[in-house]
């Protein structure tokens, strides 16, 4: 495949993930967007139906994670780094529930801004920026140690 297609399709997937955070925002049940843009340091956390709270995150989680994992191949076109970065995605996903979990049901440990940023986490494809530099910078170290 041709760079300029490449780019385009990296283009075009860039936007995707943009739409999903853009236009199906209101399609997912998330009462704690509502709640992050007003004083939430100031209320208790709003009532929440978990089941259908932490479905929600999996199936946005997921979705940018497909299109993550899209760019990542155009990229380095290794599926090697494709499978690792699923591996990545998925650990990652089963932790960061777990301590949002764990931090939404015991009041004791409720830290609104802990919550905003596992959250954050889990709803943007903060992921795909962190393994995109890792990757180049480990694509140089070994072109450098190649070189030597």
């Amino acid at each position: 495949m041709k760079k300029s297609t490449s780019a385009v399709l990296i283009i075009i997937l860039l936007a995707m993930l943009v739409g999903i955070r853009a236009f199906l925002e209101p399609f997912f049940y998330d009462p704690l967007i509502t709640y992050f843009k007003n004083e939430s340091l100031t209320k208790t956390l709003p009532e929440l139906n978990l089941s259908h709270y932490f479905l929600n995150l999996l199936l946005r989680y997921a979705l940018n994670s497909i299109v993550s994992l899209a760019i990542i191949y155009l990229i380095f076109r290794n599926i090697k780094t494709v499978f690792f970065s699923l591996k990545f995605y998925v650990i990652s996903f089963l932790g960061l529930c777990l301590v949002l979990f764990i931090l939404l049901n015991f009041e004791d440990l409720a830290n609104n801004l802990l919550i905003f940023y596992v959250r954050r986490f889990l709803i943007q494809p903060l992921f795909l920026f962190i393994l995109v530099f890792a990757f180049y910078y480990q694509k140089l170290q070994n072109k450098k140690i190649q070189n030597q």
